[in-house]
């Protein structure tokens, strides 16, 4: 599972000059370097990446398997620095196993009805909150920076569901962004999970739940 580059400035018309591509490149190179800059990624999304590989190890991974439309639940991944050094740039790719897409959405309609959501491929779960400072120029990737040998941090997410049904989310993490910087399970392998999920279709508003929190 690879972070999904974001969407990409369409091409000029090929009867520009030569001179005026070379240009063209130029300012959308420089472009692109202010937005990722912008896009809370910063200096950890540059080619300075180290390369190599990572041990870490997901100490927890919780996502009530039973939700209720409309009512909000967390998801939380909690991963730790097994190894020797120090992890460039934690990250965590979140995707809904049957369309590849981010299972999440920060824009869902507020009027609750409407083609936004009718569209069967919109995302399941509104994005209340998000990993704190881990957004990236990536379609469904946060980062949280450096990990040092022995220490775990947890990327955490508030998050109300929409759509009703039942939905396979898969993650994956990694060291890096730029794909240099590889994590590893103890032995080798992909540092990788899922959760499956069951949404109701009666909202949290017309039952009454005793559990409390979420």
């Amino acid at each position: 599972m690879r972070p999904q580059p974001a969407r990409k400035t369409p091409a000029h018309s090929h009867r520009a000059s030569s001179r005026g591509l070379a240009a063209t490149r130029t300012a959308l190179a420089l472009a692109g370097l202010v937005a990722l800059a912008g896009c809370g990624g910063g200096a950890r999304q540059d080619a300075s990446e180290p390369e190599g590989t990572y041990p870490v190890q997901v100490v927890s991974a919780r996502f009530p398997a039973a939700q209720r439309l409309a009512r909000r639940v967390e998801l939380r991944v909690a991963v730790r620095n097994t190894g020797r050094q120090t992890v460039p740039d934690l990250a965590l790719t979140m995707q809904n196993r049957r369309s590849h897409e981010s299972p999440f959405d920060e824009h869902v309609s507020s009027e609750g009805s409407g083609a936004n959501l009718a569209d069967p491929s919109r995302p399941v779960w509104l994005l209340d909150e998000a990993p704190r400072n881990g957004d990236t120029a990536y379609v469904g990737t946060w980062a949280l920076g450096r990990l040092a040998p022995g220490r775990t941090k947890a990327f955490v997410f508030k998050v109300t569901p929409v759509r009703a049904g039942s939905y396979s989310l898969t993650y994956r993490v990694a060291a890096g962004l730029n794909g240099k910087a590889e994590a590893s399970v103890a032995g080798g392998g992909p540092v990788e999970g899922s959760f499956t999920v069951r949404v109701s279709r009666t909202p949290a508003s017309a039952v009454t739940d005793t559990r409390g929190g979420g």
